[in-house]
């Protein structure tokens, strides 16, 4: 059955078009694909935070924040459709990936255990890589809702800037050791935020939330479905022989576990204080 003319092109823009097939990590030619980039602008990040909740603080008084009109709203459906495509572009090269080298895994391989762990000697190159290239590049653009929390809250929190920083080193070490399980762990990635930064934008214009904590919820699902993908990519390593980039996966794993701690426990800090607070509510009454 022939497919529409309008989803053959979509096809083709996603996962067939020179640009994609074509791509290359590249330290010359890729655009922030060093590790001196990297750092210097994680540096640049955190200093820039700094400064402005430093400056917020002398300038301006502390109940009165900064007004941002449709900037944040903007900013989460750009994020929202980023994310978006960078889902669709990496299932539709992921298919075709598939589709293209299965022949050469015989019957070593399923399309599961290449989605889990990369063959030995794979090269940060072709259509899945420019989708994980393209979702590097987005946690770039991720980091300005920092200083929209700052303007608005007037607060400023090292575990946020941590949060923002680790997924900008975590996606780096994707596309410079062709790490194992990183389309997965796109997949993952970019539903949600096109979920959470929709849902964002939703609020943003004056709309109904959700009563329940959504973006709360979406995280610990995905810290989930991660962590059986973990044990996964383990097991693959030692009794299937071998994934590629498992060094970076090792140290991104540990950061994971570190960032999930930090989450934790910042989640059970947050309903404790909440829950004290709707005590002090009801003896009032």
């Amino acid at each position: 059955m022939q497919s529409h003319p309008m989803l053959r092109r979509l096809n083709y823009l996603l996962s067939e078009h020179p640009s994609v097939v074509g791509f290359r990590w590249s330290h010359a030619q890729s655009w922030g694909a060093t590790w001196a980039f990297l750092f210097s602008f994680i540096s640049f990040y955190f200093a820039v935070s700094v400064t402005l909740h430093l400056l917020l603080l002398l300038f301006r008084h502390r109940t009165r924040p900064v007004p941002l009109g449709p900037l944040p709203a903007l900013h989460s459906l750009v994020m929202s459709l980023i994310s978006a495509a960078t889902l669709a572009g990496t299932l539709a090269s992921a298919a075709a990936e598939i589709r293209d080298t299965r022949w050469l895994w015989g019957r070593t391989r399923t399309p599961i255990q290449w989605l889990l762990c990369f063959p030995l000697g794979t090269r940060p190159s072709g259509r899945v890589f420019f989708w994980s290239y393209v979702f590097y590049l987005s946690r770039y653009l991720h980091v300005i809702r920092t200083f929209f929390t700052i303007l608005r809250r007037r607060k400023l929190s090292v575990f946020h800037l941590f949060a923002n920083s680790i997924p900008m080193v975590m996606s780096f070490l994707w596309l410079e050791f062709s790490q194992s399980f990183q389309v997965l762990e796109i997949v993952f990635t970019t539903f949600t935020y096109s979920i959470v930064y929709g849902y964002r934008f939703w609020t943003e214009l004056g709309l109904p939330t959700a009563s329940f904590p959504l973006v709360a919820n979406i995280q610990i699902i995905l810290l989930g479905l991660n962590l059986i993908c973990h044990c996964g990519v383990l097991f693959l390593q030692v009794w299937g022989g071998g994934c590629n980039g498992i060094g970076a996966w090792a140290f991104n794993s540990v950061i994971n576990g570190a960032f999930l701690f930090m989450f934790l426990n910042s989640l059970v800090r947050m309903r404790w204080i909440r829950r004290k607070a709707m005590e002090s509510n009801g003896k009032i009454d």
